[in-house]
């Protein structure tokens, strides 16, 4: 029998813990984060990172002020490693947004590994005891129970997971990448698509991430010591599954801007959960709802964590707002257009949505939408419009905009 986890001590998902929490870590976002965010120590020893990152991914936290907080707390140089890590995060969703198709073909992709799944019965075995913790490995038992029971994974475990899930178990990428995005509180469909492509060696073409016995041993203090016979030898990655290469960088898609003069109903989801940045008293907005879409992460069940923390968390952001917000469900589309229309409005107006799964459900729901006469508008963050038009190649061209990104933002 295996001890039970423990289980990490998220503050609640609200806007004013998770400026306690940042204010809480903050100190050790300098030399100790850039020393030590390699390590690995075990659930509940996360101390060496920020664990900023379920709040960040639903924007109860913007990157700007994370940044400006940091830069003030420990200075440009010793800051730089931990905002380099915030970077990583735009970048991935300016990449997807410049490459939608990848986000297409994953989710084609994931359907037809799901339907080989059902049918072959060793390759089911086989997943199933990699995501419940059964396999010869101690390490990725560990981790997978982590994953399941916590909702988090150090993201040093996170790759050398998807490593070893890939290339020594050799099974579909997909698979693992839907089983992180199913069960991680900060899971984001550009950083978890793109990190487990990255690791493949499908994202940056030639580049693949190898997990190694020492690197493992060192990097948990000897928590894991795995043998090197263990672990495959990997000397390509994935490539071949994708002949053609990269699509081509499509062009960013424009937002339409709200119109202040139009009757509006305000739509909160968890891609952006701070939608009083934009001075909403200038809109004639006349109904509010959050829009609970977790459920949209896989055709899988999702877990019951993720959709209690996105619950919550979109119930801190009516609550901040309004006194009364309906509760909408992504399902049916057409539900959209009729909550929209019987609240007498003529435009729905919500941050952006980038691709993914609920903006897939916003594009369903647009005929019904024209039908009714109603517009989807939508802000886009100026950070987003700042460092998304960089995000066209490897993250080293992105890296080297930090300064010119971090000046024009007003940040330094």
């Amino acid at each position: 029998m295996t001890d039970p986890i423990p289980t990490p001590d998220w503050p609640t998902p609200t806007r004013d813990a998770a400026e306690a929490h940042f204010a809480e870590v903050l100190p050790r976002l300098g030399t100790g984060y850039a020393h030590g965010r390699n390590f690995d120590l075990g659930p509940g020893r996360h101390e060496h990172v920020s664990r900023l990152s379920p709040y960040l991914r639903r924007r109860l936290l913007l990157e700007t002020d994370v940044i400006a907080e940091v830069l003030r707390e420990h200075g440009m140089e010793t800051a730089e490693r931990f905002m380099q890590e915030i970077l990583w995060r735009v970048y991935f969703k300016g990449w997807l947004e410049r490459r939608p198709s990848i986000w297409d073909a994953y989710r084609d992709g994931l359907r037809a590994d799901l339907e080989r799944l059902d049918a072959d019965d060793d390759l089911r075995h086989a997943v199933h005891r990699a995501e419940t913790g059964e396999t010869d490995l101690d390490c990725m038992n560990a981790w997978a129970r982590e994953l399941t029971d916590t909702g988090y994974l150090h993201n040093h475990a996170r790759m050398w997971f998807a490593s070893i899930w890939i290339f020594t178990l050799r099974l579909p990428w997909r698979l693992g990448a839907d089983f992180f995005y199913r069960h991680l509180l900060d899971g984001d469909p550009a950083s978890n698509t793109l990190s487990w492509r990255w690791v493949a060696g499908l994202h940056t073409r030639g580049k693949f991430y190898a997990a190694e016995a020492w690197n493992i041993a060192k990097f948990t203090n000897n928590r894991f010591a795995p043998h090197t016979s263990d672990l495959a030898d990997v000397t390509e990655g994935l490539e071949a599954e994708e002949p053609k290469g990269l699509p081509d960088v499509q062009p960013l898609r424009p937002p339409s801007a709200p119109d202040p003069d139009a009757p509006a109903v305000l739509l909160i989801t968890e891609e952006d959960c701070r939608p009083e940045d934009f001075a909403l008293e200038n809109f004639d907005i006349r109904a509010t709802a959050t829009l609970a879409a977790s459920a949209l992460r896989s055709p899988r069940p999702v877990s019951g964590k993720v959709t209690e923390f996105e619950a919550a968390a979109l119930a801190d952001t009516a609550h901040r707002i309004t006194e009364r917000a309906d509760n909408l469900q992504a399902d049916d589309p057409a539900q959209l257009a009729l909550w929209a229309t019987g609240r007498g409005a003529t435009q729905i107006v919500t941050p952006y949505v980038p691709q993914g799964p609920l903006r897939e459900w916003l594009i369903r729901a647009a005929p019904e939408l024209d039908n009714a006469g109603v517009t989807l508008r939508e802000w886009r963050r100026d950070w987003d419009t700042l460092v998304w038009p960089h995000a066209t190649a490897g993250y080293f061209k992105v890296k080297k905009k930090l300064p010119d990104i971090l000046h024009d933002a007003g940040l330094t």
